[in-house]
């Protein structure tokens, strides 16, 4: 019988993460290994491959992988590796967090790339792929996503367009840029891109033996963890929104058309035929902290009538330096006045990030998105059902419940539609 559950596998900063998910999207089954548990080195392949088979070990003991039917990958956006001609990893990889030290890199990327591409700045994965092509031997650069697909569908396999988008690839043309011929980065290193779910090879002999799989099962292209974070909540119509409420504010709007404006951070990835425009700001869980302890935070809540206005105009961060959705690297804070009372204040802070969070969002319609029409939340914060009754007053949109957060469950989102038909 063909396989009747699409796994998802997410590998993140911390660790590995898989799930299985049925023909309707309900989780069957999850389970999850640390990098820590293999290695402590975040940058070694071999760690993140580690932790991926023990994770899906354990997977096994939860659930019958003989019922996979199809899969896909996600993982940190913007990570890259150099590859040599048997594709085996050539030194550590560069993180997405990682920035080039060379200037004359970013300055020759910003001579070429039209300014709406994601390449811009020294933190781009483009910028890495340039450092990483000059290490001896290297023949390939590879996606973290790209690299983990190929443990199951074999070497060489192809990217995709969420994963390339900050390597240059041109989501509206579909391809990679002529400019990028002009660039340092020798061309022909880079490798094919298919759209996010269209069949990139199947789980080969070897991958079947040793994780457990179906032999032949499809795996589908795959996506960025924040990309398959947000379909895993369940979001699926131009206008639905799902912000993360983490250290800091990130906000993804499903559009029917892409947005860029690099001035403010924001760019959209592609998914197909849809687009997720979005940008990340300072405010969040981060300056919300630098004022009170979670459990502070937490006790007062209980105090705070979310249908009320606090009175207060704050801006909270924890220090200077906005990217979204005001661009300024020297905005400062507004955390003034302060009342006496420690829950008028904590009032004052939660409706300042949801009203940048509103912001958010006007900017995104501004630039041509459709106008906010629902909100999913993820991240510590959501779990705050004050702050979430108060974010939709904001907002003026119904608050929806999150079917996930699990980037996981959102890769496996995006392999369903390979199961064969029943």
């Amino acid at each position: 019988m063909s396989g009747d559950l699409a796994l998802g596998v997410d590998l993140g900063t911390g660790g590995a993460r898989t799930a299985l998910i049925d023909r309707h999207g309900a989780l069957i089954a999850a389970a999850s290994a640390s990098l820590a548990e293999i290695c402590p080195d975040r940058r070694d392949p071999a760690t993140w491959e580690g932790a991926v088979a023990l994770a899906l070990s354990r997977l096994g003991t939860e659930a019958d992988l003989g019922r996979v039917g199809a899969l896909a990958v996600d993982a940190t956006s913007g990570t890259v590796l150099a590859l040599d001609a048997g594709d085996a990893p050539v030194g550590a990889a560069l993180m997405y967090d990682d920035a080039v030290d060379d200037p004359a890199i970013p300055a020759a990327v910003a001579a070429l790339a039209p300014r709406e591409s994601a390449a811009h700045g020294p933190a781009s994965a483009l910028a890495r792929a340039i450092v990483l092509q000059d290490r001896p031997g290297v023949r390939r650069i590879a996606h973290q996503a790209d690299w983990i697909a190929d443990l199951f569908s074999g070497p060489g396999g192809p990217s995709d367009e969420s994963d390339a988008l900050k390597t240059g690839y041109d989501p509206v043309a579909r391809r990679w840029p002529d400019w990028l011929a002009r660039s340092p980065l020798r061309a022909g290193l880079l490798p094919a891109v298919l759209p996010v779910g269209a069949r990139r090879g199947a789980v080969t002999a070897a991958a079947a033996r040793r994780f457990g799989l179906p032999q032949g099962a499809p795996v589908a292209a795959g996506l960025t963890d924040g990309c398959a974070s947000f379909l895993a909540t369940g979001a699926g119509r131009p206008g639905d929104g799902v912000t993360a409420l983490g250290t800091t504010l990130t906000i993804k709007l499903l559009s029917d058309r892409p947005v860029f404006a690099p001035e403010y951070g924001i760019y959209s990835h592609r998914i197909g035929e849809i687009w997720l425009a979005g940008g990340a700001s300072n405010t969040g869980g981060g300056a919300l902290a630098a004022q009170m302890a979670p459990e502070r935070i937490a006790e007062l809540s209980a105090r705070i009538d979310p249908e009320a206005d606090s009175g207060l105009d704050y801006y909270p961060l924890a220090k200077p330096g906005e990217r979204f959705p005001v661009a300024d690297p020297a905005f400062a804070p507004r955390l003034t006045p302060r009342p006496d009372d420690d829950a008028a204040f904590l009032h004052g802070l939660l409706e300042g990030v949801a009203r940048v969070e509103a912001l958010g969002y006007r900017r995104l319609a501004e630039l041509g998105a459709p106008p906010l029409a629902a909100i999913r939340s993820v991240g510590g914060g959501a779990a705050n059902a004050v702050w979430t009754r108060m974010r939709a007053r904001i907002l003026g949109v119904p608050a929806l419940a999150a079917a996930s957060d699990a980037a996981a469950v959102g890769a496996a989102r995006v392999a369903l539609p390979l199961l064969a038909a029943p």
